[in-house]
């Protein structure tokens, strides 16, 4: 055994569950809340020009962010389950090796994407909906989100995937937490102050991108602290793992990169579909897109806290204490969801203008926002059994049921949705295909659950 000493290891073994996955989850849950205000910060005070088309423009980078997000999970999730898992089994020398490597590909792969953003940039924001009005805006935000800051907004979520992996959780959800945080306060400054009327979307993808700038810094400082008494190294010397782990850790990141792929191929659907219907429409899909995030950020900062200590177990044979962990993050995640769409029903109309005053965009995205919400406890359900399978190196199923989702039931509904309901039948899609996924996702766990025996 290659076990090294970590005093993060208890939270695995030993403390009770309710008292490991609050410790696990709750910095996780504090940064995914803050990556959304930090979202929605840019809409927010974008939305103070009153100029939906300045609001449509920037919601078209939602897609392309989550492609961004499909490297980050490639060599986040693919290294940082695989790493829990290592820990689990003793070999934590070749946890190094893993983390190095997925350190060094995120930074090549996160490269070559912004390369080919700078190569593409105004064909793919016509791909996406674009319009002549809105075409400007959309080209300022995503050259400074995107070709200028892709390397450490997708080296950032790569990094607190890798610490959150090995017990630190805090200082994964503080290095998220603080590139939010600095987001926030540096939005008016460059889009009011430093910048003249006009720019307010250049002056917010300014602000995102030193934000990230900021947040990747302070992850590479906390793991070269971290690399005598922690697994993690970021060392040149490290980075060739054996063949096997290098196939693990793409077993389990490349389904997770589709599956953030076809989410980002629904959203572009659900773009080029809107603004079919004109601008107006496009803008309040683009606010309800991000307004509905908050449970849903909750529910993932959840599965966050949960993977690592569902793989450490998995690997361990201690299958009891993963049931554990599983159903009782799976309950608190419900309770979450069912609560959130109680409050989304009732303040929807709030919440729509707390983004904007344009009266038709408020009206539009009220009735958008009560029907979207609706999905939330279902999508939890599915996004939540993906990571479980995930986080114990089951690709395989990760990608069945993530792929299902999307190429199955989510992208034929919104085509036929869109021909029988028009703008309507876009946004009650997501409910309707997640209740039918939601009961899917539950029989191939329960065979699974069957089919795992302790060991000897």
């Amino acid at each position: 055994m290659q076990k090294i000493h970590n005093a993060n290891r208890e939270i695995f073994e030993t403390w009770p569950i309710p008292k490991a996955l609050t410790e696990l989850a709750l910095p996780m849950i504090f940064g995914q809340l803050i990556i959304l205000i930090y979202n929605l910060a840019d809409t927010f005070f974008i939305g103070r020009t009153n100029n939906p088309l300045m609001v449509a423009g920037v919601s078209l980078l939602l897609p392309v962010f989550n492609i961004s997000i499909t490297f980050a999970n490639l060599f986040g999730i693919g290294g940082g389950t695989l790493i829990s898992r290592l820990m689990g089994a003793g070999r934590d020398n070749e946890a190094k090796t893993v983390s190095a490597f997925c350190f060094y590909m995120t930074i090549i792969s996160a490269g070559l994407f912004s390369l080919l953003m700078f190569t593409f940039l105004e064909p793919i924001l016509r791909l996406l909906g674009a319009s002549t009005d809105t075409l400007p805006f959309a080209k300022q935000y995503t050259f400074c989100v995107i070709v200028l800051g892709a390397v450490p907004t997708i080296l950032s979520m790569t990094l607190s995937n890798l610490l959150r992996s090995t017990g630190h959780a805090r200082q994964a959800g503080f290095g998220v937490s603080m590139g939010g945080i600095i987001n926030i306060f540096l939005d008016p400054l460059f889009m009011f102050v430093l910048l003249p009327k006009g720019y307010e979307v250049l002056g917010a993808g300014i602000a995102t991108m030193l934000s990230n700038v900021i947040s990747c810094s302070y992850f590479l400082i906390m793991i070269y602290r971290l690399r005598h008494s922690g697994i993690l190294s970021l060392s040149i010397r490290n980075v060739l793992p054996s063949r096997h782990n290098v196939y693990s850790v793409f077993a389990v990141g490349v389904p997770a990169a589709i599956a953030v792929t076809l989410f980002d191929v629904t959203y572009i659907i659900i773009d080029k579909l809107a603004s079919g219907y004109g601008d107006i429409p496009l803008a309040a899909v683009g606010i309800v897109l991000k307004a509905e995030r908050l449970p849903l950020n909750v529910g993932i900062g959840l599965c966050q806290g949960m993977m690592p200590l569902a793989a450490y177990n998995y690997s361990a044979g201690n299958f009891a204490r993963m049931r554990e962990a599983v159903n009782f993050s799976r309950l608190v995640g419900l309770v979450i969801g069912f609560v959130a769409v109680a409050l989304y029903e009732i303040f929807a109309a709030d919440i729509m203008r707390i983004f904007i005053d344009d009266a038709r965009t408020v009206e539009l995205g009220t009735h958008f926002l009560r029907a979207r919400v609706l999905a939330t406890p279902f999508m939890f359900m599915c996004f939540h059994l993906v990571n479980f399978f995930q986080a114990v190196g089951h690709g395989g199923k990760a990608l069945a049921l993530g792929a299902s989702r999307w190429v199955v039931f989510n992208i034929p509904l919104l085509f036929v949705m869109n021909w029988v309901f028009g703008m309507y039948g876009i946004v009650w899609t997501q409910v309707v295909a997640d209740i039918m996924m939601a009961a899917v996702s539950i029989v191939v766990y329960l065979q699974f659950e069957r089919s795992i025996k302790p060991k000897a």
